[in-house]
């Protein structure tokens, strides 16, 4: 970061994935937390034009306010390396690692990390039969913040009939019964543990229309289940590398007890948004919108 006394913050936003709107309502509310901490915000809407808006603008960071493909996968982070400038969130491989939920699956299978099963088929092979033992979820593997998930219930008459938008192969996975957890990584700390409460599946609109679901902060749960919780989530943070701030999600049927906590996926881009789980954590440990966002662009670098 440069010497200057308000430091420059190109907070990056939108862009072309499935996650637009998301990012866009995120990056909004993290442009103007940074400025009520005194950073000069430019806010940008990524898009081809980005290396030359970028060297017009010339930050002193980016904050990087993407959600999905392209910002959320090592795309962007790669373009940003390579111009040197320092940015927020994980680097290159960690970004494309948990975005790839197959493979960050196999990392947390060799930490010893308890996970949900899962393949990768043709779609085509999907929608003719089963190719897993219902229940079971469809969803694409490089996609996030429930985008394009199907539940296929035991007993469902047949096999699930795909919309036209989901790729060409898809991820099948054992569904996974239980109360829906979460805990937020920040550096090299595990903050708290949230349980979601919705009234049904937790899906785009639970996640991120306001009523959609609420939050038990702390979640009432056993303290065996929160330590682990904890200790999971900054395994994944650590094994697939990932810096600043990541929010790891579980599934845990409390009639199984420890053996019923299953880690689902790490998200190295979590929503920050009025509704969003990281900035609830941060501020039950103390700490407001705007210095978490500070904070972030302070923990800002290249070489992530």
């Amino acid at each position: 970061m440069s010497s200057r006394t308000n430091p420059k913050v190109a907070v990056l936003m939108g862009g072309p994935s499935a996650e637009r709107e998301v990012s866009l309502s995120s990056g909004r509310e993290c442009a103007a937390a940074l400025r009520g901490e005194g950073f000069e915000v430019v806010e940008l809407d990524a898009g081809p034009d980005l290396c030359a808006r970028l060297l017009d603008i010339k930050p002193d960071v980016v904050f990087n306010a993407l959600h999905g493909r392209w910002g959320e996968d090592g795309c962007v982070q790669g373009l940003l390396e390579w111009m040197r400038i320092p940015y927020t969130h994980s680097g290159v491989l960690a970004s494309a690692l948990a975005m790839d939920k197959q493979r960050s699956k196999e990392a947390f299978r060799v930490v010893g990390l308890p996970i949900a099963e899962s393949v990768i088929v043709p779609k085509v092979d999907v929608m003719a039969d089963h190719v897993m033992a219902a229940p079971y979820v469809v969803k694409p593997n490089n996609e996030g913040s429930s985008v394009g998930i199907y539940l296929v219930q035991e007993g469902a008459n047949g096999p699930p009939q795909l919309s036209d938008d989901m790729p060409e192969q898809v991820m099948v996975e054992q569904y996974i019964a239980g109360r829906e957890l979460t805990v937020t990584v920040m550096g090299d700390r595990a903050l708290t543990v949230t349980e979601i409460m919705t009234d049904g599946w937790y899906d785009y609109d639970a996640k991120y229309k306001p009523g959609g679901s609420w939050h038990v902060l702390p979640a009432e749960i056993p303290s065996e289940i929160s330590d682990l919780c904890l200790d999971y989530a900054l395994r994944a943070h650590n094994v697939l590398g990932c810096k600043g701030v990541s929010r790891t999600d579980f599934r845990w049927d409390d009639s199984k007890g420890a053996d019923g906590l299953i880690l689902l996926e790490a998200n190295t881009q979590p929503g920050m948004t009025p509704t969003s789980l990281v900035p609830e954590q941060g501020e039950y440990r103390g700490m407001t919108f705007g210095q978490l966002c500070a904070w972030m662009v302070e923990d800002a670098s290249c070489d992530r």
